[in-house]
């Protein structure tokens, strides 16, 4: 397997546009949000699983996963949660590692919100963190997402603070100036990994 960089960072913190720079390289990206999304596709043993757990209610008509639904719940009702986690974190973790494995590119990049409160850095051999300000996350959130003010601030305070996230970080990346900047901050590190593939 080639080296993996795991990049997280706060919601609204710019994940997405650094993650489109790297590929922009050809270097393959595993999104574990993606990833958590194949393991309850309709056909899949955790979609039935989840049906017979929680009930009809969180399928839609054409036989999907109702996200919202099944998150109104979780969301409220901590053991429901932790019966949803104990289902699901190991199966996005093996399709992560199978994404992971089947990676032609010089390294590849694991990108993960939860990437530190989960085992999933444990498939990273090096952490990159992007950084916001907490009025850019808020900014930028609420314009992407059309969310609430509270609402976002509500999901940022139930995150990993930035103290902690940035002590747990090889590398970072401070998103608080323009996009051209943010992409010199991916390029400059693009080489330091190409090169750190190379001596592995």
């Amino acid at each position: 397997m080639s080296l993996v960089i795991g990049v997280t960072g706060g919601i609204g913190s710019g994940k997405t546009a650094v993650t489109d720079r790297f590929q922009s390289f050809g270097i393959t990206v595993v999104d574990a949000d993606l990833a958590s999304r194949v393991i309850v596709e309709p056909g899949r043993p955790a979609l039935a699983e989840i049906e017979a757990h929680f009930g009809p209610s969180v399928i839609t008509e054409d036989g999907a996963l109702d996200r919202r639904a099944l998150r109104d719940i979780v969301f409220t009702n901590p053991d429901e949660r932790k019966w949803l986690e104990q289902l699901t974190h190991p199966l996005i973790g093996q399709e992560i590692i199978s994404q992971l494995q089947a990676s032609q590119s010089a390294y590849t990049v694991l990108v993960s919100p939860l990437l530190l409160e989960s085992a999933q850095h444990q498939m990273a051999q090096r952490i990159l963190v992007i950084d916001a300000p907490v009025e850019s996350q808020v900014t930028r959130t609420v314009s992407r997402d059309d969310a609430t003010e509270e609402g976002v601030k509500a999901i940022i305070n139930v995150q990993m603070d930035r103290e902690t996230r940035l002590k747990k970080a090889d590398d970072v990346i401070i998103n608080d100036k323009s996009l051209n900047d943010l992409y010199n901050a991916v390029d400059t590190l693009h080489s330091t990994y190409l090169a750190l593939a190379s001596a592995q």
